[in-house]
């Protein structure tokens, strides 16, 4: 984690002054360096912007530049940027501090049905306070996305490369028990637990259209009205260009609108796909 000193030309990790650093990490002057691989993550919080989700934290692209970061920091590759907000809500068990609630696959399943802050008190079980259209704005992000981390971190809904850490860490063959299933990354913030914020967004950018986790889906019986505008009205393109060159080191890591189309047209397609499973679902 890097702070964001105003009155310094330098980003430092804080290891001087730990107290100065915490400070400004509970000012919100801080962000999190993520791996080069995770490059995805700027796209991800551009379309959450283009599609009017508003709920993942704000990510840029940059080169950095320290005498106090690691030298694999600062070699020349540009990293992902996340800012880290001090008002997301954080499980007090080391294992589950990437939740703000615990919650798994059947109580998730169950808090569908039954639309919480609509039709049931949002704050009784199997509700966790979150409103129930929160739910089809994380479904529907993660599906253009391909982003199994959170709703299907074990992979069940989709063929899994050997590769992937589910299968390496075994995750893949709990599939068969549900009541086990947990879901991750699954955040809101103290002030509005009613909200989720989306974390960790990176996904799949090159998951086949005939391989595409429709687990993502199941269960969500609503999807964002303007999201779902923006992906029929055709011009999902130009406005996630325009949004993206905002970000120029971005722009020209990626090689610019030419590589960028190719992304997005990949996401459209997803799109188009997501839009027929509405209409076969009368959704």
């Amino acid at each position: 984690m890097i702070s964001l000193k105003r009155d310094s030309p330098q980003h430092g990790l804080g290891q001087r002054h730990p107290e100065t650093h915490s400070k400004r990490c509970q000012q919100g002057r801080c962000s999190l360096v993520k791996r080069t691989d995770d490059w995805f993550e700027v796209f991800a919080f551009h379309l959450d912007r283009v599609l009017g989700l508003n709920r993942s934290l704000p990510t840029v692209l940059r080169s950095l530049q320290s005498e106090i970061l690691p030298y694999r920091y600062i070699r020349g590759t540009p990293r992902p940027v996340v800012w880290w907000d001090p008002d997301i809500q954080h499980l007090a068990d080391r294992d589950q501090d990437q939740n703000s609630f615990p919650l798994k696959w059947v109580q998730y399943q169950k808090l569908l049905q039954v639309h919480c802050g609509s039709e049931a008190d949002q704050r009784a079980a199997p509700c966790v306070g979150v409103e129930h259209s929160e739910w089809g704005r994380l479904a529907l992000f993660d599906f253009l996305l391909q982003v199994n981390d959170r709703l299907d971190r074990y992979c069940c809904g989709f063929t899994p490369d050997p590769t992937d850490m589910c299968v390496e860490n075994l995750l893949h063959t709990k599939c068969g028990n549900t009541e086990d299933l947990l879901l991750v990354h699954i955040l809101v913030k103290k002030a509005d637990p009613s909200r989720l914020v989306f974390i960790d967004n990176a996904g799949r950018p090159q998951q086949s259209s005939d391989n595409l986790n429709f687990r993502l889906v199941e269960g969500i019986d609503e999807f964002p009205e303007r999201a779902v505008s923006v992906l029929q009205s055709g011009c999902l393109e130009s406005l996630l260009l325009r949004s993206l060159y905002t970000d120029k080191e971005f722009w020209d890591s990626q090689g610019g609108a030419s590589s960028l189309r190719l992304l997005i047209h990949t996401v459209e397609q997803r799109g188009k796909i997501l839009l027929q499973h509405i209409r076969d679902k009368k959704l």
